[in-house]
């Protein structure tokens, strides 16, 4: 039997990630400036609508912005110079305004895109109506923390079936059906310790699982038809775990303000690999999972959007917004959210928002 020198393995190791890196071309194609000039529009979540053509946005301004994609791209294919630069004000749709800043959006599945669900930093949950662009339901009882994370599931067909991870260490399961009063089940991963909730997710694929991020190092898993003690908990993370994201029903991954991704498998909570370049210590920078390609996209507080392929802990592409800050801290822009377009399988789009509210568009293919 023969056996690589380590070396040499290394070489070989080497060699293939950087391969990977050259599986993908991507390339910013658009970006939408801010109104603001300071770091006071935050860009807290994005999310495609169920078309893959509609792009929301939230954050601090108190706004949902609406954007359609293709008029970004046109945009861009009719300036000819590579980037396209628009301002805020002509590349928005319209908008909603809303009581509080935003944290988190979610397109409600079987509304026909039609309903969005947000949480606040006033520890609301709200649902929109986009054609009547006017809230339609509501909930508040997580006693005025701070929502962090909105979710619907889509197993059994209970599409209108959410979930709300708090500041007051709950995740609360409910039906937008039903008075506001009445709540499907209660769930604290932390126990009395009450860590924060920082995200919830079902497993998109239409499973019974749905994964949760906490502020005390742990990820876990719960079966949404047992929601009295997780089915797996995930232990790696040395601070917060700010996001979780189901890659397929067999993998999650996390993100944690350690500065590292982890991709966990579901059937044992064994860390599969971990990946480290970008720089998070303290801020909510983003996670978002292209499934068809299995590429993770994230922030950084050095200003900067990584792309990680899920075969390497290394990343295999980065790019800056501008000004490129080095350090992290209150005073510096950073990358605070990102979003993958779902659909494709050659070619990809990913959206990420800056600390300082501008929208940056990339797109990208599959080389030959």
């Amino acid at each position: 039997m023969n056996t690589l020198h380590p070396h040499k393995q290394q070489q070989e190791q080497a060699q293939q990630q950087e391969e990977a890196r050259y599986e993908w071309d991507l390339s910013l194609s658009t970006v939408v400036s801010s109104s603001s000039s300071s770091a006071s529009d935050v860009i807290g979540a994005i999310e495609f609508d169920p078309t893959d053509n509609i792009v929301a946005t939230a954050g601090i301004s108190r706004k949902i912005r609406f954007y359609g994609l293709p008029s970004l791209l046109r945009n861009n294919a009719v300036s000819g110079t590579g980037v396209s630069f628009v301002d805020q004000a002509t590349a928005c749709e319209y908008y909603i305004c809303t009581p509080a800043k935003l944290s988190s959006l979610r397109w409600r599945p079987g509304s026909g895109g039609r309903v969005i669900g947000s949480g606040d930093y006033d520890g609301v949950v709200t649902e929109y109506d986009l054609e009547k662009r006017t809230p339609v339901f509501e909930r508040d009882e997580h006693g005025g923390r701070r929502v962090w994370s909105v979710d619907y599931t889509r197993h059994g067909g209970a599409s209108t079936v959410g979930a709300s991870g708090s500041d007051d260490g709950t995740m609360q399961v409910w039906d937008p059906r039903c008075p506001p009063e009445e709540s499907v089940g209660v769930v604290r991963p932390a126990g009395i310790c009450r860590s924060a909730v920082c995200c919830v997710e079902f497993d998109p694929s239409g499973g019974p699982a749905v994964a949760v991020g906490c502020a005390d190092r742990k990820g876990y898993v719960y079966d949404i038809r047992k929601l009295v003690d997780p089915a797996l908990t995930l232990q790696g993370h040395t601070k917060t775990v700010s996001y979780v994201r189901f890659l397929d029903g067999g993998t999650v991954v996390t993100a944690g303000t350690d500065g590292c991704l982890k991709l966990w498998s579901v059937e044992d909570g064994r860390v599969i690999r971990t990946y480290e370049g970008h720089v998070n210590n303290r801020n909510f920078v983003g996670l978002s999972v292209w499934r068809n390609g299995a590429l993770f996209g994230c922030g950084s507080e050095n200003n900067r959007v990584f792309v990680y392929d899920r075969r390497w802990g290394k990343p295999v592409w980065v790019d800056g917004f501008e000004p490129v800050g080095m350090n992290s801290g209150s005073d510096k822009r950073f990358v605070s959210s990102v979003c993958w377009r779902q659909s494709g399988v050659d070619q990809c789009t990913l959206v990420a928002g800056g600390s300082d509210g501008v929208l940056q568009v990339y797109v990208g293919k599959r080389k030959p």
